[in-house]
């Protein structure tokens, strides 16, 4: 069976026996699990579900989920290409039950599916169980039926199950498959159990208990299941070999690759590398993800980089990773169309990094290299590979796996003790106030702000210091909670609202309003009169700023579909932020944004205000926001209800958001984009303003125009071929003061020549110049040396009363012996100046004139030291 129909039959299994069958999640969890960088298991889309903290409209389900273990606690990274099963990205198979069946119907089902539906033989199977659990023991033994002498009892570290130290909790029970006697390796449990020759392939978890803080393991109400089955495992079984790299899917991908690079052996390992990691990177690319030095983004530029430097070691002539993206396509597109969709923008990520790298990784090798050459002893030290990562963008990874090939170890100590060193100083200055802790939060703030802009609430907490107070007074500075708000809290980058809290002789001015767990905290400082906890107050929103942010905040998700129709599906939010003077938007797009499409964003933008059409607001359920076109942010968390904002003609900008917006387009007045910007790489953003601030913008470049114009003496209509014509005509200009530059240089050389010396056989000049521009440095060289035929060449030239440029020159037969930067350090330490070039050239400066005379006298004894 291929990979493809193995998949197929097990989501087809399960659905026939009442599983609901669960597309996969995202790569990237939601933004509140802080617990994983990727999905790296079946269960994590279910996490909320098991927890009891989100209901499913069904209590079975079944999914082939898309996981990457390449970073964080589950990293596989650096054994892929090693070993027969290790990958960055793979897919896991699973069903799971919601407190409906338990051990007896997944034991069924599981053993049902291997030996029925995948007709393996029951002789080629081991079953474990966890030591302790005697009801999974007697199904399998009385009930299943299975071969008593194909048996495990493990302990907890193999076959107990546990979310974390506290929580659901279970025991497990593991299936294996038995390659054969011919390959080494003991059944589970015994002494040489890590050998190749029983591989597990599918692990059945029983959720039973709730571990509390003090050990005690309490029965669950509702006992639960959770299994995982690899299919890139259970393909190997099903085709008949032993090696995940053997399969159809992977096979067809070394294919592709060998072809790539010249017909490399389809066994090597660095092929291998490249064959896994270009799954992990079209998939996380596809889910949002982009190349970047943090975070998630990190470890794709890591398992790109990787690629592409095995690659070098196969002899790849130039970019070659993102030509695989086809192959990938031709055995998993049907079962992830998200490729096919994205397959232009994937591919155009994946070749800007291979451009981009094509430089580290020269940079790089280069020092790693002359580290080695001069190692003494057989580990690289933890400071290199802590500069080769933090100065250069080398992953350590890389270094180990070249230190691998040299049978060389690596100084991780050493390494990890500088990266804490860092990271402890970035926690300093990142430090913030733990409201929640500081002020014990319960329960939450009602928001009233999409209603009402004022009402009076009452004050539940203080925080003054960082400390729960009872009382504050004027001129104190602190942070209020309220029952109830009008005042937006900052979120989905619209910036908090800011306004007045007042009460009977006094006043609290909010600078701004943050958002701790389900809380508004309002940010300010006492102006008159005193505050205390149960005290009532009027709080009134900052109208004319919150209407300016709702007009920003409107236009940003207007702008969000003009870029997709303009520049394509591939473009998706990356942040925003939105206030009452402008907003900014960041997206993914892999190159600078023309003007002519910035042109055809603001029109579209323009287009939608103009039709004036309602904006809707509706509560809805998450399906039936998908089907209305909602588009969901990678990273966010929504729950069962999400609010749905509609705006434009024939539903031009349909999202999920919790801000305030306008009631029509047409109150938004204007859209006019004033900066587009590269901020990292593939990310782009894009800053516009409207209303107001847009008409005044618009004004006074209408300003700027007719002061132009009038210095042109030009009108408004052809003062742009006025101030053409003058351009044109600076750079005519500047084109024959080059060229004068250049004759005046020459005849310059001439006279020179007349100073040239011979040290030990080889000619040589040290001049100043005068009269000649400093561009004309390098061309006076060349000409120098044409003339010298053999030699060596210094020229100065005073640019200022404290500046001056300096240039040398080293004909090449003589670049064995003589560097022309070399020289030119020589020269320019001594006027206070530095420099550096190729061995034939090179250029510096120095600030100290009054001795250029003596450095240029001290070339002929510095050439007689070198020859």
């Amino acid at each position: 069976m291929k990979s493809a129909e193995i998949r197929s039959a097990f989501l087809n299994y399960f659905k026939r026996q009442g599983h609901e069958i669960v597309a996969s999640s995202s790569l990237v969890p939601p933004a509140d699990d802080k617990t994983l960088l990727f999905a790296n298991a079946g269960m994590n889309q279910f996490k909320d579900v098991f927890l009891g903290r989100e209901a499913r409209s069904y209590t079975r389900a079944t999914t082939a989920q898309r996981c990457v273990r390449a970073g964080g606690k589950h990293n596989d990274l650096e054994n892929v290409g090693y070993t027969a099963r290790h990958h960055t990205f793979f897919e896991m198979l699973g069903n799971f039950s919601f407190g409906d069946y338990f051990k007896r119907e997944a034991i069924r089902f599981a053993w049902e599916f291997l030996t029925v539906e995948l007709k393996l033989p029951k002789e080629k199977l081991w079953v474990t169980v966890y030591k302790d659990d005697k009801e999974a023991e007697d199904i399998w033994f009385n009930e299943i039926g299975i071969d008593q002498t194909r048996f495990s009892r493990l302990g907890e570290k193999d076959n107990f199950w546990s979310m974390g130290d506290t929580g659901p909790c279970g025991p497990c029970s593991e299936i294996f498959y038995d390659h054969g006697p011919d390959i080494a390796g003991d059944p589970p449990g015994g002494p040489n159990d890590d050998g190749d020759r029983y591989i597990e392939i599918w692990n059945l978890v029983f959720m039973q208990f709730n571990r509390t803080v003090d050990g005690k393991m309490e029965p669950l109400p509702k006992p639960s299941v959770d299994t995982g089955m690899g299919l890139e495992r259970i393909a190997a079984v099903m085709q008949h070999v032993h090696s995940n790299y053997e399969i159809d899917i992977f096979q067809h991908l070394l294919k592709a690759a060998s072809d790539l690079l010249g017909g490399v052996d389809l066994s090597a390992k660095s092929l291998r590398v490249i064959a896994d990691h270009i799954r992990s990177c079209a998939f996380i690319i596809g889910d949002g993800v982009l190349p970047s030095n943090e975070g998630r983004g990190y470890v794709l530029r890591r398992i790109i980089r990787r690629a592409i430097r095995h690659g070098n070691k196969l002899g790849a002539k130039g970019p070659f990773f993102h030509k695989l993206l086809t192959a990938l396509i031709d055995v998993m597109g049907d079962a992830y169309p998200e490729l096919v969709e994205s397959k232009q923008h994937i591919e155009r990520i994946l070749l800007k990094e291979e451009e981009q790298f094509s430089k580290t990784l020269d940079n790089g090798m280069r020092i790693l290299e002359d580290v080695i050459a001069e190692l003494k002893g057989k580990v690289i030290p933890g400071q290199t590979i802590f500069t080769l990562y933090d100065t250069y963008g080398f992953p350590v990874d890389l270094t180990n796996d070249i230190a691998r090939e040299r049978e060389l170890t690596l100084d991780i100590a050493g390494y990890e003790a500088l990266m804490q060193q860092t990271a402890d100083a970035n926690r300093k200055r990142k430090a913030t106030v733990d409201y929640n802790a500081a002020l014990n939060l319960d329960g939450q703030t009602e928001f009233t702000g999409y209603q009402q802009l004022a009402h009076q609430a009452t004050i539940s907490h203080i925080l003054v210091g960082g400390e729960a107070v009872q009382h504050a007074t004027e001129g104190q500075q602190a942070v209020l909670v309220l029952d109830q708000t009008p005042f937006y809290a900052e979120s989905g980058g619209q910036v908090g609202d800011k306004g007045l809290l007042q009460w009977d002789g006094g006043k609290f001015e909010v600078m701004d309003t943050q958002k701790e767990t389900d809380h508004h905290l309002h940010i300010g400082t006492i102006k008159q009169g005193k505050l205390a906890v149960g005290q009532q107050v009027e709080l009134v929103v900052d109208q004319e700023k919150r209407q300016a942010t709702a007009l920003n905040h409107s236009a940003t998700h207007l702008l969000h579909s003009a870029l997709r129709e303009v520049l394509g599906d591939h473009v998706l939010q990356k942040g925003s932020m939105v206030d009452s003077e402008r907003l900014r938007f960041d997206f993914s797009h892999y190159e600078a944004v023309t003007p002519e499409e910035i042109a055809q964003i603001e029109a579209i933008v323009n287009e939608q205000i103009r039709a004036n059409t309602p904006v809707a607001v509706e509560i809805t359920d998450m399906d039936t926001a998908k089907q209305k076109g909602a588009m969901a942010l990678f990273g966010e968390k929504y729950g069962e209800q999400v609010r749905l904002l509609s705006m434009g003609t024939n539903g031009f900008s349909v999202e999920l958001c919790g801000g305030t917006h306008v009631d029509r387009t047409g109150d938004i007045g204007t859209f006019v984009v004033v900066a587009e910007t590269g901020i990292a790489a593939g990310i782009r953003r894009i800053e516009a303003i409207t209303g107001k601030a847009a008409f005044a913008w618009l004004k006074q470049s209408e300003q700027h125009l007719q002061t132009i114009a009038s210095w042109m003496k030009a009108g408004r209509d052809n003062v742009v071929t006025k101030v053409q014509d003058l351009l044109d005509r600076q750079r005519q200009l500047e084109k024959q003061l080059s060229q004068l530059q250049q004759k005046l240089a020459s005849s310059a050389g001439n006279d020179l020549m007349a100073q040239v010396k011979e040290i030990s056989g080889v000619k040589m000049l040290a001049a100043e110049l005068t009269g000649v521009d400093q561009k004309a440095l390098p061309d006076t060289i060349d000409q120098l040396k044409n003339k010298l035929g053999s030699g060596v060449v210094v020229l100065s030239i005073k640019v200022a009363d404290d500046k001056l440029a300096i240039a040398s020159g080293v004909t090449k037969d003589l670049c064995g012996q003589i560097k022309a930067g070399d020289l030119l350090k020589f020269v320019a330490e001594q006027v206070g100046g530095k420099g550096g070039g190729r061995p034939d050239f090179a250029r510096g400066g120095g600030s100290q004139p009054e001795k250029v005379a003596e450095a240029l006298a001290s070339v002929e004894g510095w050439l007689a030291n070198k020859l």
